[in-house]
């Protein structure tokens, strides 16, 4: 079997399935739903403080128009903490790695930020 220098660079697959799709899938598992229960379970609280904690340093020095991006940035974090999390276990793969994970996930955030700063302010984007 020969394998090129660029082999490396290729997206592990078993049995055919790429593994980045279960990989970009398995951190949706990992956080529970609350329920309609009174008390919630310990997992849940430490999951909501967490958020709630993050979600309050990410805005604590933005004013009322940039609490907008809260719920995208702060579910956006979670996701990509998690998925680096679960790098850390041995024999896994981490999909950030990826160069094609990292601008599906940074161009459109960027465009976005782009586009809302010229929306906005034309005259100082442009000049």
């Amino acid at each position: 079997m020969m394998l090129s220098f660029f082999d490396q660079f290729m997206s592990p697959t078993h049995l055919g399935i790429p593994l980045i799709a279960l990989a970009i899938a398995l951190p949706w598992t990992l956080y529970p739903t609350p329920t309609e229960r009174w008390l919630n379970n310990r997992v849940l609280t430490l999951q909501g403080w967490f958020i709630n904690r993050f979600t309050q340093q990410l805005l604590l020095p933005l004013n009322q128009g940039g609490h907008k991006w809260a719920v995208l940035l702060t579910s956006l974090m979670v996701f990509l903490i998690t998925i680096n999390m679960l790098g850390l276990l041995p024999y896994t793969f981490t999909p950030t790695t990826q160069l094609s994970l990292n601008m599906g996930l940074a161009v459109p955030l960027w465009l976005a930020t782009v586009i809302i700063g010229m929306r906005n302010q034309p005259t100082a984007a442009l000049g």
